[in-house]
C-alpha cells in the first residue's frame, strides 16, 4: 500500500473499532464489511470459522454478506474439490487471491467451478488464521462477480494488513455483547463468561470462567467446552448445574454466550421452594404466599422451614443474601 493511502487506512481502523463498540452483534459484521469496501472493492463475502478435514472444510460458523444461504447447501457436496480452502489451511496464517478460471481449471474440479460461478464468484480475496494443531481456522472470503476484476498484489497486501484488525474487532464486538447481556455486579461473587460455537470451540473465555471449569473438571484443557457441558447445552437446556458450578447460556448468531458462577446453597432449592423464597425476599408473609399459591399456611410454613435449613440462614435478611449468590 503506498504512503498516500496510509491516513485513510488509519481512519478506517479507527472507524472499525468504533463500530465494534457501538453496534449490536446482529449488525456489526455487515457494517465492517461495508467499511472494507472503501479500500477493497468486492460484491459479497463469507466470514466465519471452520475446521479442516480430509473431505474439505467443516464450517462451524458463517456470516453471509450478499450471498443466499442456499450457497452453503450447494457447496457441501463439492467442498472436497476446493483446493483454495486446502491451500488456506496449509499455513498458520495466509492471505492470497484466487481467480476461478485459472485456479479451478482442472476438469476434475468442474463441479465446484460451476457452483461458484452459479453464485457469482469469479475472483476471491481470502485470508485465514489457522491453528495446525487443531485444524481450526478463522477466515474471511471476499468475492467479485466480474471475471476481469482480478485481485492485485496490492489488494492482497492491503487485506493482509487489515485482517488481524477485522478479526480482533469482531472478538471485541462479541465480548461487549456478552457483557451487555448480564452486566457484572462489582459486589457479586466470582462470575465468569465465555463465547463458544455449537461444536464447543471456545472463542473467548475469561480467567474466572476457566477457573470454574477446572473446579468442575480438573483435567479440562483449554480450547473447547467439556463434553458433558456441551452435550447438555446442545439439548437446548438454558442451564447446566454441576457439583461445583452453574452455567447459563444464550444462543445468538449461532454462538453460545455463556455465564458461569460457583454452585451455591440456593441451587439446592426445588422450583417450588425457589418461588416461595423469592416471595419471602420481596416481603410477602406466609399467609399472603399461601393465598397466592393456593396452599395452606401450614404447607407454606413447612416449605419456608426447609428453605431456611437448605440455605443455612435464620431470617429473611440471610435468605436474601443467599439468593443473591444465585443471581
Amino acid at each position: 500500500m503506498n504512503d498516500s493511502r496510509l491516513p485513510d487506512f488509519s481512519q478506517l481502523l479507527l472507524q472499525l473499532y468504533r463500530l465494534a463498540q457501538r453496534l449490536p452483534i446482529t449488525e456489526f459484521q455487515d457494517a465492517a464489511l461495508d467499511l472494507l469496501k472503501l479500500v477493497l472493492p468486492f460484491d459479497s463475502s463469507l466470514w466465519g470459522t471452520a475446521s479442516g478435514t480430509p473431505g474439505g472444510a467443516d464450517i462451524h460458523t458463517v456470516h453471509l454478506h450478499n450471498k443466499p444461504v442456499e450457497m452453503l447447501a450447494a457447496y457441501e457436496p463439492v467442498k472436497h474439490q476446493d483446493t483454495a480452502v486446502a491451500t488456506m489451511l496449509s499455513s498458520n496464517r495466509m492471505t492470497r487471491s484466487f481467480h476461478l478460471e485459472s485456479w479451478f481449471a482442472d476438469p476434475s474440479q468442474h463441479e465446484i467451478r460451476d457452483v461458484m460461478r452459479r453464485f457469482g464468484i469469479e475472483n476471491m480475496l481470502a485470508t485465514a488464521v489457522h491453528d495446525p494443531r487443531t485444524r481450526f481456522a478463522h477466515w474471511l472470503l471476499l468475492y467479485r462477480a466480474d471475471k476481469d476484476a482480478v485481485c492485485t498484489a496490492e489488494e492482497v497486501a492491503c487485506l493482509e494488513l487489515l485482517a488481524p484488525h477485522v478479526m480482533e474487532a469482531l472478538a471485541i464486538n462479541r465480548q461487549i455483547h456478552l457483557e451487555r447481556l448480564e452486566p457484572q455486579d462489582a459486589g457479586a461473587p466470582m462470575r465468569g463468561s465465555a463465547i463458544a460455537d455449537l461444536r464447543g470451540v471456545i472463542y473467548h473465555a475469561d480467567a474466572a470462567f476457566q477457573k470454574l471449569l477446572r473446579l468442575q473438571w480438573p483435567a479440562w484443557h483449554e480450547g473447547s467446552l467439556p463434553s458433558p457441558l456441551l452435550l447438555h447445552l446442545a439439548k437446548g437446556h438454558a442451564r447446566y448445574t454441576g457439583s461445583a458450578l452453574v452455567v447459563t447460556q444464550r444462543l445468538e448468531q449461532h454462538l453460545l454466550f455463556l455465564k458461569g458462577r460457583p454452585r451455591c446453597r440456593a441451587d439446592d432449592l426445588t422450583p417450588r421452594e425457589h418461588t416461595i423464597a423469592q416471595m419471602v425476599s420481596r416481603g410477602d408473609t406466609h399467609k399472603e404466599i399461601a393465598r397466592i399459591l393456593e396452599r395452606s399456611p401450614a404447607t407454606v410454613r413447612n416449605h419456608m422451614q426447609s428453605i431456611y435449613d437448605k440455605l443455612a440462614v435464620g431470617n429473611a435478611a440471610g435468605l436474601i443474601d443467599a439468593l443473591r449468590l444465585a443471581d
